[in-house]
Parts: C-alpha cells; structure tokens; sequence
C-alpha cells in the first residue's frame, strides 16, 4: 500500500438507507472523475452529477463533492459521490471506481493517510474511531476533545516543558566552554518538579478518559434468587432478563452496556452460584466463576432477609481477593428497611431495593467511586491502554531523573521520558532537539 495509489471505499455503513457514499484519495482522482461522471466538480461545491458505467450508462444520481489537495481529510484529493443508498447501488458504484483506476481501501486507510500527511497525529487519528464507537455521550464529548487536539495540546504543553529543561541540560553537558546566560540556567530540580507536576495532571485526565472510553467490567454474583436479574432489569431500565421465583432461571452470562453516569459499564447477570445435579445449570454456574474472574468489581448481592448464610461464607471464601467486591443487600423492602451505604473494615455494603429502585441510585454513586470517576468530564481525554503505558513510563523516567546525581545520566532519563511523550503523538526527534538548541542558544559561533 502506497499513497501513490488512489483508494475508494463505501463511507456509509452497510445496509438499506436514504444515502450512500463512496469515498475516494489518491492522484487519480481527478482522473477517475472524469471518467465516472464526466467532470471535475468546483472545489467544496455540491455537485449534481450522474454516475454511469463504463458504456454511458446511468448507474446512480447524486451529489459529488470535490476536495483539491492538501486541504482534504486526507491531505490527498479526494471525491465523495454521494447517492441513494442502496447496498447494490453502492456496490455498483464502488466497482466502477475501481474499474477506473482505484483500488479497495485497507481499514482505517484513509485516516492513516491523513496521519501520514500531516493532517493529524496519532492521538488525533485514534479520536476518530474512538468517536465513532462511544457508547455514551460524555464518551462522545471526550473522544471529540481529543480529535480536536486537546489531548495532543495537553502532551504537547508537557513535552515543551521537559523539552526547554533537556535543552539546557545538553548545552551545558555539549557545550561546557560556553558562557551562557545566568538567566538562562536553570534551577534543574525546581523545572523537573513542574514537569512532575504537569505529567500527574495529564496522567489523570487520562486514567479517567481510559475509564470512560473503556469502561468497567461488573458482574452480578450470588446466591439463586437474590435478585441479580432484577437488579440488571432496574438498572438497565428494561427487562434484558428473565426474572421468575425458580430458582436457576438465568442459565448463561447475560450482558447488558449500561450507561453510568457517563461511563459505560458492562453489566454480566450470572447463574446463581450453588451446587446443582443439573448438567446445564453446573456449566452456567462454571461461566459464573469465568466472568468473575475477569471482573473488574463484583457486586454479590445477599437477601436482606438473611444476609449472612453459609452459602454466602463459602461464596465469599472463594471470590478473588485481587477483585474489588460491593456486597450489595437486596429485598430490603421485605424487612422495611432504608437504604443506605456503609463503609467497614471487609468493603462497601450497599443496602437497597432491586424491586422499587430504593438505593439504586446509591449503588451507581458507590460503583462510580469505586472505579476513581468522580464526575469531572473537564479536561478529560479518552485514553488507551498504550497510552497510560507512555505516561508511566515517563513518569518513571522523570522519578529516576530525580535520582541521578551524575549530568549525564540525568540527561538520559530526561530523553527518555521525552521518547516516552513523543511515542503518544508520533511527533518530535532529535533532529528536532538539535533545532531547539540552536535556536535558544548562540552557541559554536
């Protein structure tokens, strides 16, 4: 795959719709468009254009739109033809394209052409999926932030800041002969602490955004008939499951997205959790104990009316420690008690109704807080896994920095740490640190 070749593909998702797009970026663009309808239309002008085949006859009519590079998504030039929605429609058109000159895009190509031209960088360019598949709308707010550049401003900030303090550490270590300005020497530790600072900042607004883009894993484990269903039914808002008075009604793992106070949480209702002589009721039991374990909090609901049996001991001997656990104590509108939230030496115990929906609301609230969101969407930038690992690594590097009493060494852990934050973006080298030092220092004259 090279940027030399012209691509084209169906933009619009597959099915029946009232419109359709097929999307093409490459040099032969131009070409292809007076081939397919038999002109070039004004540049960012919607265009009324038929499209026919290869012997003049009408295939589709629709709109074109017409993007001169390098002021396009991609940087490249490109032709969006616009028509009825059809998928055999669409598919017509996409071959005509290809039949013209282009070829079938690879996934996600067109983004990576942009990223590849300069049009965006790679914070930016994962924005756009990450819009694409946000299941809330505080996920969409964020995931925008970030294709809009926040997120890259954010690192960007940061790595100027650690840029300015390797700038001198190297002229000094390079240049030792050289009188520099008092002014511009800096007090290294007190720099290196800003940095820290401003790296904490970024870390968290990303460790939240992770959270939010990510989302938390919460199954629902118990006793049968404790009300697991019931309470998935009353937080998702329907009835996604069965609830009957028999015990060992749900059988297999029952997910549901629900969304949580902006952070999607991934909801999974479990078989109850007992010994059982039935072959399909043990195996649900035994995906039960699977979806536990790779929980990232597990509610275990108990009945208010008995709330400590040794069904529940035995279940809680065998929960991963490693797991955060809420014990959540349903039915409490059988004993005629409030709902409440307590706080103890073994965990958090969420006190409600799964039938009336008192407590409920605690229960998001306690979740929430378990997981570290705390309901600031400011700032906040939706963050992958590669990522946080970037940020960590800076911040160990810095750390290690912070440790080095020999120049050289500590101009290594700065670099490093630099490496780390140029990975997150995919921008600045050491020709660029080189420019930098140039540029602020006459020095070598």
């Amino acid at each position: 795959m090279t940027s030399r070749d012209t691509i084209a593909a169906i933009s619009t998702a597959a099915g029946r719709a009232a419109v359709g797009i097929v999307r093409l970026s490459g040099p032969a663009v131009l070409h292809i468009a007076q081939d397919v309808i038999a002109r070039v239309p004004a540049p960012r002008h919607a265009t009324l254009v038929t499209i026919r085949d290869a012997d003049g006859e009408a295939i589709d009519e629709g709109i074109a739109l017409y993007f001169p590079a390098p002021r396009s998504y991609t940087g490249e030039a490109m032709l969006e033809l616009h028509g009825h929605g059809g998928p055999v429609v669409l598919r017509r058109v996409l071959q005509r394209c290809l039949d013209a000159g282009a070829r079938i895009a690879a996934p996600g190509e067109f983004t990576r052409r942009a990223f590849l031209n300069g049009r965006m960088d790679l914070l930016q360019a994962e924005g756009v999926i990450d819009l694409i598949d946000a299941s809330t709308a505080q996920a969409a707010r964020s995931a925008m932030r970030s294709l809009q550049g926040d997120f890259s401003a954010a690192i960007a900030t940061l790595a100027d800041e650690l840029v300015a303090l390797r700038v001198l550490v190297e002229a000094l270590l390079d240049f030792p002969e050289e009188e520099l300005d008092g002014a511009e020497r800096p007090q290294t530790a007190e720099r290196l602490a800003r940095v820290r600072a401003a790296l904490d900042r970024v870390s968290d607004a990303a460790q939240r955004g992770n959270l939010l883009r990510d989302g938390m894993h919460v199954v629902l484990a118990g006793q049968p008939n404790v009300g697991k269903s019931s309470l998935l039914n009353r937080l998702s808002g329907e009835e996604v499951a069965i609830v009957t008075d028999i015990p060992g009604t749900t059988r297999d793992a029952i997910r549901q997205v629900i969304d949580l106070g902006g952070v999607p949480a991934h909801f999974v209702d479990t078989a109850g959790l007992r010994d059982s002589d039935d072959p399909v009721e043990r195996i649900g039991v035994e995906r039960a104990w699977n979806a536990i374990e790779r929980a990232d909090v597990v509610l275990h609901l108990v009945d208010a009316r008995a709330p400590e049996t040794t069904a529940d001991d035995e279940i809680l001997r065998r929960l991963p420690g490693a797991i955060p656990r809420i014990t959540v104590v349903n039915k409490i509108d059988l004993v005629d008690r409030p709902p409440a939230v307590e706080q103890d030496t073994p965990g958090t115990t969420v006190w409600l109704s799964a039938k009336t929906g008192a407590g409920v609301e605690r229960l998001r609230d306690t979740l929430l807080r378990h997981m570290g969101w705390d309901q600031r969407e400011e700032g906040v930038f939706l963050a992958r896994e590669r990522h946080l690992r970037a940020l960590a690594e800076a911040r160990r590097r810095l750390e290690a920095a912070s440790a080095r009493r020999e120049p050289e060494l500590f101009a290594e852990e700065l670099r490093l740490a630099h490496d780390a934050l140029s990975s997150i973006t995919g921008e600045f080298s050491a020709d660029d640190l080189l420019g930098e030092i140039f540029q602020r220092f006459c020095i070598g004259k």
